[in-house]
């Protein structure tokens, strides 16, 4: 390998590194031959002449544009789940945009149990339904996956899957490097600590699938048509102001129909534009190399060594050898001609992965290269999939932006597509795909569920997160991570205050929230510097980012002590927490009381003054948010802490990273079931802050113009009173277990509060704390998170809420007949509260064993200080398939497994902590 370092060490410009001699030496000269390394596509099959494969029909059910591995998986899952007047529309031939040049990899691990979910419908699509309906096969091939580790937080990564993968039938398997060389001789293990062998991990063929797809859709009725590009989408607005997808024009005729799906792949974007929709991706080229023959390779395992940011692929003979780099290239301007191509492959930005690819399997420094193969694909600003009814057109969905993942999780996702179209929402747990957004019923584009506006409109922050979201693909994914990229978009009234003592800010949805304090000082997040790509220099002696580092472990981080010190600040005397970001919604009108009754499951409609823990359910009974609803009376005109309004109104508060989602849910029933009321939202305009602790009382009463004892004061109450002479709406309320209130403050008054407080708190020993020390404090008293251990797919019976559901009234609300319906059947699911003896950090996705048997896996962990015990929460099930009944939680023997290792478990019916509500009412 003397002569790949040299090449590596020779220099800037770098401008042909295969001169001296090139990497991978092939005798075919500087530029090796463009071509997929598959024996069959579909570029010459079907119709030419540039004239559709048969004519577009005058209406349909649904149409779908794009006829790659996701347009081809959702026509199928549409058609299968009987769905009649399904049409694909494709521009050229299928596969011919992205999908026809991927690697087709599937691995079926991954650090979400969602996630584990879709790819294993994938694998079963491929492997067993396709070939059994249609008698062809599809192309996979099952030759096992091997994740490299070259130390130990790595390993440690891959433990965690391997327990996640025993709660799903998963096999795998953590191999030393001795059974590594055994496995795959061909490797050097040197460097290795050790692997995880995944037997069942195999490649799919782009071609044979979607070819095998499309002969299945059809035979089940739906329509597919190939040379027939869009060139536009007809949209009307409804009698309510709603916008809706009227028809799809094509270069052949116009097709009517009610609902459109996007998958369009890089092309997107500009689909989406006809329909006037944002689709917030970027397009990049992504390049493998295809390798002569390589004796021995046969029949070996498909490699992903992380750590080196590369991936080897068989190719029967051959490996495919690819990756993702630092500095991408980003595909500026996009090609509506563009079909079947690939790109001239950049050398200087491939290089990086040479040198690892050969570190991992030297057989590969002697090796000639067959072909290159640089095409485009689209990105997304998280890494994950856009997927859902999208941005302000009601019957217009995405399923695109699978950042190279689409024939993985293609199976997977194009089934709940289907069911999304057909049921107004997805089975699993889609949220973390969720683009919806809605269009208001006086035409105001509003925020999306994933991305507020304030993002999808800002290239800057698109390009920034998408590129972080690349270079960090193959990056261990620690629990507390946080993007550089981005950042500083939305920032709350508090947010310099903070800064200067210390905060040490988290990003979500956009906005800067609290972490933790720094007792070293301020910890400002920087411009993003790109990880110094494309000129921009690494920013050097970066406080934020040498505070994040020292979080990348899966022990307890460095800065337990700080942020136990935070909770039991709050436990022991009292906490200032900025919620500043979360979102504060009203919901106001002559129909606003009607509306209520309907979205909440709990009895809101009680005297202004109340306040109601409250959850928000779907049709299937899932719940899709938890949240505090206020009765309030109309106030003044123009004033975000009082509105005037005529009818009835409520003001809801709910967890910023999750306020999009709540809009668009809500906004969504409004218009369904045309209510005469408004939802409008005063998230910027208001902060807010929560103090919390024994000692609050004491504190607050000094700042307050209001009585705050029990009997003026009560729990779940609120009023408006004044603060350091600035109006405020105090409610009694806590998400930490103490006895504590919330400040809701006009923006512009926000600091003069905070000081006030803070300035009556320091002889009483108040500190700041941050959603870490929340997080603890939170699952200490068995507070649920939303979509942590509470998501659309679990229910308010499972979910131990069951009081949040008004089912003693006779009031209809969304998801009331499906509870009631679970309730007479029994629970099969539910969740439990998980205790262990010995301090060990845990974080979510540890497999949970009763009685030698796994019943399910941890939603939630974290360390609770005050009982200084672990804490975890996971939902089980009954290996028999009985019902959950308490007697069954509390019979069981249970234990927890982190990473291959199992502790004894205690599991608790009721928290752990002050499990009879004295603290948060005053009694202590």
């Amino acid at each position: 390998m003397s002569y790949l370092s040299r090449a590596w060490r020779a220099a800037a410009p770098l401008a042909a590194p295969w001169r001296s001699p090139r990497p991978f030496s092939s005798s075919s000269g500087p530029t090796a031959k463009k071509s997929v390394p598959y024996q069959r596509t579909l570029q010459e099959e079907g119709p030419g002449g540039g004239q559709p494969s048969r004519p577009p029909p005058a209406s349909a059910q649904v149409v779908v544009v794009g006829g790659g591995s996701l347009g081809c998986q959702t026509t199928y899952h549409l058609a299968k789940m009987g769905l009649s007047g399904v049409v694909l529309l494709e521009r050229d031939r299928l596969t011919s945009g992205t999908t026809w040049h991927t690697a087709g990899l599937l691995w079926q691990l991954r650090p979400s149990d969602v996630e584990v979910e879709l790819l294993a419908h994938t694998r079963d699509v491929v492997s067993r339904e396709l070939p059994a309906e249609t008698g062809l096969h599809t192309g996979w091939v099952e030759n096992g996956g091997l994740f490299i580790a070259s130390n130990k937080q790595r390993l440690d990564e891959y433990k965690r899957l391997m327990s996640l993968g025993k709660v799903y039938g998963v096999e795998s398997h953590v191999l030393t490097p001795s059974q590594t060389k055994d496995l795959y001789p061909l490797m050097n293990i040197d460097d290795l600590y050790g692997t995880l062998y995944v037997p069942k991990d195999g490649t799919m063929d782009p071609a044979g699938t979607c070819s095998t797809l499309a002969r299945a859709a059809t035979a089940r009725g739906a329509t597919i048509i190939e040379n027939c590009p869009v060139t536009g989408i007809q949209v009307r607005t409804d009698d309510f102001g709603v916008k809706r997808v009227h028809a799809v024009e094509t270069a052949h005729g116009t097709i009517q129909t009610p609902c459109v799906v996007n998958c369009a792949g890089v092309w997107a974007r500009a689909l989406g534009r006809l329909a006037g929709v944002r689709v917030p991706l970027v397009a990049m080229h992504h390049a493998y190399v295809v390798t002569e023959r390589i004796e021995g390779i046969q029949n070996m395992p498909n490699v992903r060594d992380h750590d080196a940011s590369v991936y080897l692929r068989l190719q029967g003979d051959a490996l495919s050898v690819g990756g993702y780099e630092s500095n991408p290239i980003f595909w500026e301007e996009v090609s509506e001609k563009f079909a079947f191509g690939l790109f001239d492959l950049d050398w200087d930005v491939f290089m990086q992965h040479i040198e690892g690819a050969v570190n991992r399997v030297p057989v590969l420094e002697k090796t000639g290269i067959k072909s290159t193969v640089c095409g485009p694909e689209s990105f997304t600003a998280d890494h994950k999939p856009l997927m859902g009814e999208a941005p302000e057109v009601r019957g217009f969905f995405l399923g695109c932006g699978f950042n190279s993942a689409g024939m993985m999780l293609g199976g997977g996702c194009g089934r709940e597509l289907a069911h999304w179209i057909i049921h107004g929402r997805p089975e699993k747990d889609m949220y973390g795909y969720d683009i919806r957004q809605v269009t208001s019923n006086v035409a105001i584009s509003l925020p999306s569920r994933r991305f507020h506006h304030s993002l999808t409109d800002n290239n800057r922050w698109i390009r920034e997160r998408s590129h972080e979201s690349y270079a960090k693909n193959y990056s261990v994914v620690f629990p507390h991570d946080e993007p550089l990229a981005g950042r500083n978009v939305r920032k709350d009234p508090l947010h310099e205050e903070l800064l200067r003592q210390g905060c040490v800010f988290q990003e979500r949805h956009g906005w800067e929230r609290p972490g933790w304090f720094n007792p070293g000082g301020a910890a400002p997040v920087l411009d993003y510097d790109y990880y110094g790509a494309y000129g921009h220099q690494r920013h050097q002696d970066y406080t934020y980012n040498r505070l994040l580092g020292d979080e990348y472990t899966f022990d307890f981080p460095p800065h337990h002590d700080t942020i136990k010190k935070e909770c039991l600040t709050c436990r022991n005397a009292l906490a200032l927490f900025d919620m500043s970001y979360f979102g504060k919604f009203y919901l106001v009108g002559p129909e606003a009381t009607k509306a209520a009754d309907w979205l909440f499951s709990a009895d809101v409609s009680k005297a202004p003054g109340s306040t109601v823990y409250t959850c928000m359910l779907n049709r299937q009974g899932g719940v899709e948010s938890d949240l505090t609803v206020s009765r309030i009376s109309p106030g003044a005109p123009g004033s975000a802490l009082a509105p005037a309004f005529e009818g009835d109104g409520y003001y809801l508060a709910i967890g910023g990273a999750v306020a999009q989602h709540n809009w668009s849910h809500i906004t969504t029933v409004l218009q369904d079931m045309k209510f005469q009321c408004k939802l409008l939202d005063c998230s910027e305009e208001l902060g807010m802050m929560s103090i919390q602790g024994p000692l609050s009382r004491v504190v607050l009463q000094e700042v307050l113009d209001t009585d705050l004892s029990n009997e003026a004061f009560p729990f779940s109450t609120h009023k408006i009173t004044t603060a350091a002479g600035c109006q405020v709406r105090a409610m009694r309320l806590s998400f930490v277990g103490e006895m504590g209130w919330e400040l809701h403050v006009p923006r512009a008054d926000c600091v003069k509060v905070y000081r006030a407080v803070m300035e009556a708190g320091a002889r009483h020993g108040i500190a700041n704390a941050g959603y870490r020390a929340i997080d603890s404090l939170s699952i200490e008293k068995g507070y649920r998170h939303w979509h942590a251990d509470l998501r659309p797919d679990d229910t308010p019976l499972e979910a131990g809420l069951a009081f949040t559901c008004k089912l003693k009234s006779s009031i209809p609300f969304l998801g009331r007949e499906a509870v009631e319906a679970q309730k007479a059947k029994g629970i099969f699911r539910r969740l439990v509260c998980f205790t262990t003896e010995e301090k060990v950090p845990m974080f979510g996705l540890e497999a949970v064993w009763r009685d030698g048997k796994v019943v399910g896996h941890i939603r939630r962990a974290d360390f609770g200080f005050a009982i200084d015990k672990t804490i975890a929460y996971g939902y089980i099930r009954d290996p028999a398939g009985g019902p959950v009944s308490l007697d069954f939680v509390k019979s069981g023997s249970y234990e927890l497994e982190r990473m291959g290792v199992t502790f004894p478990a205690r599991a608790h019916t009721k928290s752990p902590f002050d499990p009879d509500n004295k603290r948060v009412k005053g009694f202590y």
